[in-house]
């Protein structure tokens, strides 16, 4: 009788929702014992629980992007550190992208064992965007980096936490990096935190269910692989193709994204070959990125409901050619990968809409990466603001594009103007949709941001990184595409001047103000099906103007 068979089903869904909800009270636990704002407040962290053979086996809902960098950490631990060196009470740490497992510097993997009748039974698992790891640029993440070196403090597997006991040596190395050191304790100790809090739930789980708890999740992620082998079934087999464009090296050039998805014998194979060599900015995409992002959307469009664990992976080949903007090889900055994970996304949803054009999606709008830095004259401190800005996602063949959202791998919150007023020397002036931003069609492509930022004392500077100011997020089937995002400087001034897709250390004097506008999502379906009820609908909700829409559709009311 196979594991499968002799584990009670009942059993097998009481203890998976019990790991689910572990992994849900890390979180919460992360959140509210952190000290950054993009933590506490805009949730840039992400949990999860895997097991002693290192497969994850629950991930809470926050950033899928994560996943692939705690799933390298966990590799890297496993590799540098032998199983019978590692004690109860040990924590190890990780963010390097070519020796750590992780996907790019600010985002911090802190891994705990669980042990349970003295083995190792599984780890806990967390992630947190730091807000400053050093580097040449503020928030140690800008598209304007050209060697990973200039993007901060490289971390391999390293040991925090020695039974229980913090190495002050590590942390001394990592708080001396950062331009906000006491962020930076507060932070990581918020992170243990919730180590903590997962190796106690997780201990009580064994506890209560004993033995039987392994075998349990060996069934559980079984189930996981048959259910997604079922729903790659029901597709059509076949090759598909797509392409999609990165920012160059250059202002306004481009850099070719290239996809041969190849659908049967219950598996989905995606050949990155024909993509661009790797770029001498920082949007290129490491491996523990693209893999995060393969799974998100392709498990998003197949079956959103499928559980998040390893059960699923086996079932995806991934084929990147070493080199390309895909899969970059040291010293490649690789600060701004989630950006082009936004496009890279577009991509892979794009192949699979041929395969299943009634789950297709338009191309999106991603984030736009906005970070302030400078002298906070109430507190005599030194701040940065790292912040992502949502765009609009792209329409179905069912429903317009939804507003203001991020896409694909992405996470996190816009920052809370009240939380943005109270900690940092900036006033909101305007912060709404960016009307007209989706594109045009039967369904029409979800809406862009507006965010303007008034500069409340002098010395301050900005860095911005972006996708999709060059190249919009295409429309499907007919619809039109999305507009492109842009950064304005004084906006409806004489001194207004549109600012470069990669930019750093922009003077932001007194009073000045930088408006960051998101790229709005493609449309679905060619405008002229738009129902007239949809159309006015619109009109109501000041979406479009009487005359947009008259432009747009030919509605006049």
């Amino acid at each position: 009788m196979s594991a499968s068979a002799a584990v009670d089903p009942i059993t097998a869904e009481v203890i998976s929702r019990h790991l689910l909800s572990i992994s849900e009270e890390m979180g919460a636990t992360l959140i509210r014992t952190s000290f950054s704002p993009n933590i506490k407040e805009r949730n840039d962290c992400s949990t999860a629980i895997f097991d002693a053979r290192g497969r994850v086996i629950a991930q809470a809902h926050r950033v899928p992007i994560h996943l692939g960098s705690m799933i390298g950490a966990i590799e890297a631990i496993k590799k540098r550190f032998p199983e019978d060196t590692i004690r109860p009470g040990d924590m190890f740490l990780a963010n390097d992208p070519y020796s750590g497992g992780g996907s790019h510097l600010p985002d911090i993997n802190v891994i705990a064992p669980v042990f349970w009748q003295g083995r190792i039974v599984s780890y806990v698992a967390n992630i947190a965007h730091h807000s400053d790891v050093g580097g040449m640029v503020p928030g140690s993440e800008a598209a304007v980096c050209r060697s990973i070196f200039q993007e901060g403090l490289r971390l391999p597997a390293v040991r925090v936490m020695r039974e229980g006991e913090i190495q002050q040596d590590i942390m001394e190395i990592i708080l001396l990096n950062s331009r906000t050191p006491d962020e930076r304790i507060g932070d990581l100790r918020a992170q243990f935190a919730a180590n903590v809090t997962g190796i106690r739930s997780m201990t009580g789980l064994f506890n209560r269910y004993g033995a039987q708890t392994e075998a349990t999740i060996d069934a559980y992620l079984e189930f996981t692989r048959k259910r997604f082998v079922a729903a790659v079934g029901k597709i059509k087999a076949g090759v598909y193709t797509a392409e999609d464009f990165l920012d160059g090296d250059k202002e306004g050039e481009t850099a070719r994204l290239a996809l041969r998805l190849t659908v049967g014998n219950d598996q989905l194979i995606l050949d990155f070959a024909g993509t661009a060599p790797q770029l001498s900015w920082a949007r290129n995409i490491p491996n523990q990125a693209l893999i995060a992002t393969v799974y998100t959307v392709v498990k998003s469009l197949l079956d959103p409901d499928v559980p998040t664990n390893a059960g699923y992976f086996d079932a995806i080949d991934i084929r990147a050619p070493r080199g390309t903007l895909v899969q970059p090889v040291a010293p490649a900055p690789v600060g701004c990968r989630s950006i082009s994970c936004g496009v890279l996304g577009d991509m892979i949803a794009h192949a699979l809409s041929q395969a299943m054009p009634e789950r297709s999606i338009a191309g999106c709008g991603p984030h736009h990466l906005v970070v302030f830095a400078g002298p906070d004259p109430r507190s005599n401190d030194y701040f940065v603001n790292y912040e992502t800005i949502a765009g609009g996602m792209g329409a179905r063949p069912y429903r317009d594009g939804m507003d203001a959202v991020r896409v694909h791998a992405s996470g996190a919150a816009n920052l809370p103007l009240e939380a943005l007023e109270h900690a940092y020397p900036l006033r909101m002036e305007r912060y709404a949709l960016r009307d007209g931003s989706g594109g045009t069609g039967e369904h029409r492509g979800g809406m862009g941001v507006i965010r303007e930022y008034r500069a409340l004392n002098d010395g301050i500077q900005v860095s911005l990184s972006s996708e999709r100011q060059h190249v919009p997020a295409p429309g499907y089937d007919g619809g039109l595409a999305g507009e492109v995002g842009v950064f304005v400087l004084n906006p409806g001034t004489p001194e207004e001047r549109v600012l470069s897709s990669a930019a750093s250390d922009v003077d932001l004097p007194k009073g000045a103000v930088l408006s960051i506008r998101t790229p709005g999502g493609g449309a679905y379906g060619p405008a002229r099906c738009r129902t007239r009820d949809a159309i006015a609908s619109d009109v109501s909700e000041d979406r479009l103007t009487l005359q947009g829409a008259e432009q747009a559709y030919g509605w006049t009311g």
